[in-house]
């Protein structure tokens, strides 16, 4: 199989490449004009998923509830060859299916997948099962974290700093979401109090922040669970965010932003002479004792 031929002032060429390494570089790549057009679908994919899952807990009329129905299918649809096509040009099928990317995308596939095969057998009966695959489907949010994987996106380049604080924006938005989500699907059928998304996401936010208002309180044993479950996710997740954050901080507070002649690494220890990389001399103006 060919390797991409990576020159030193573009992406690889892709023409040398057979049809599996070529299908592999534009799935991850974010530089080239098919590249940026594929992350930018799939962006949008995943914030219509969301949008529809948000919606439907409204009263909606049967037409456009048959419409997001569909909607949803033919999203799906796309995420299962979005699928397909990785693990075909992926190198080591294995190892992909393993990833945990790969394993969040499939969590995004199967449930409206099954709740599609209980529709064409008619299993109303069957509605436990249907409620459980439909809060399942919540957990799609998750493939945002596909693009927090590197600096690098469709609109540029980012820096470590930005990124990282843009990982916990994600993850609180996620921890957000999800939890208003699971807390509507199991509260609202028992619970006068939780009847649209608002409703829950309202509950979410009162209980994450510790205020507690006392207006909206869990009545299901699941949305106790969901409770306990959201509040410890937020005091474990966002604090260790927010310390890699600031531990980022301090380590570039304390460095210069030289950049070394030689080999070109950027930001020094503030009274570094060397550099620690290749120790070409570098000048660094410091006051004397």
């Amino acid at each position: 199989m060919a390797t991409p031929t990576v020159p030193s002032n573009g992406p690889p060429h892709v023409g040398r490449l057979d049809f599996r390494s070529a299908l592999q570089f534009y799935l991850i790549d974010c530089t080239t004009l098919p590249g940026k057009l594929i992350d930018i679908l799939i962006v949008c994919l995943n914030l219509a998923v969301c949008a529809i899952l948000v919606v439907e807990t409204y009263p909606v009329s049967p037409s456009l509830e048959k419409f997001m129905w569909q909607a949803e299918i033919i999203i799906v649809a796309i995420f299962i060859i979005e699928y397909i096509a990785r693990l075909y040009g992926s190198r080591d099928r294995l190892k992909q299916m393993r990833d945990i990317y790969s394993i969040i995308d499939l969590a995004a596939i199967l449930p409206t997948l099954i709740l599609f095969l209980f529709s064409l057998r008619g299993a109303e009966a069957e509605l436990g099962a249907v409620g459980v695959f439909r809060a399942l489907r919540i957990f799609r949010i998750l493939r945002f974290f596909r693009f927090t994987a590197g600096p690098d996106f469709f609109f540029g380049r980012i820096t470590n700093q930005l990124l990282r604080v843009l990982r916990l924006f994600l993850t609180i938005v996620i921890i957000f979401f999800i939890s208003s989500i699971l807390f509507y699907e199991v509260e609202h059928p028992v619970n006068a109090g939780v009847s649209t998304f608002t409703d829950a996401f309202y509950f979410t936010v009162v209980a994450l922040t510790t205020v507690g208002f006392g207006d909206i309180t869990p009545l299901s044993e699941g949305g106790k669970w969901v409770t306990i479950l959201m509040i410890l996710s937020g005091i474990i997740l966002i604090p260790w965010q927010i310390s890699r954050i600031v531990r980022e901080w301090i380590r570039f507070a304390r460095k210069r932003d030289i950049i070394c002649p030689q080999c070109g690494l950027r930001y020094h220890d503030d009274d570094a002479s060397h550099c620690k990389s290749c120790g070409h001399v570098i000048y660094q103006e410091y006051e004397g004792n």
